[in-house]
């Protein structure tokens, strides 16, 4: 089934496949303004709650409580430091097995899913010993 996406879902969707890394709502707000795009903050957030429904975008929820957007490409797993923030994707996904079988047995479509531990980089873990 194709969805009828709006032009400002379209050109989020579009400058979320350029990105390498999530963006925060203000981050796209600002982007496509400099792209001479410009559209409005409160309709950065209505396109991505739609995206979000329609399961082309995952947020991601950041340690200082930021929400972070990206295309729905794959699933997503991180390892985030708690005291800079900084946020290292992992490859390996111990929990497809599960996702599968509670796809089954709940009738469930399941778009994504996210995985995130936090903790202390080796940064901070180091300046934590210094102090």
């Amino acid at each position: 089934m194709k969805t009828n996406r709006t032009r400002s879902q379209e050109r989020i969707l579009k400058l979320l496949k350029t990105q390498k890394r999530s963006l925060s709502a203000q981050d796209i707000y600002l982007k496509l303004r400099r792209c001479n795009q410009p559209l409005g903050l409160a309709t950065v957030y209505r396109s991505l709650d739609a995206l979000k429904l329609e399961g082309a975008v995952i947020v991601r929820t950041l340690a200082n409580g930021e929400s972070v957007y990206s295309c729905l490409q794959q699933d997503q797993h991180h390892l985030t430091c708690v005291k800079c923030g900084t946020s290292i994707p992992i490859n390996e996904c111990p929990v497809h097995y599960l996702e599968d079988k509670l796809q089954e047995s709940h009738k469930f479509k399941i778009f994504y899913h996210t995985l995130e531990f936090f903790g202390l980089c080796d940064t901070c873990m180091l300046a934590e010993d210094i102090s």
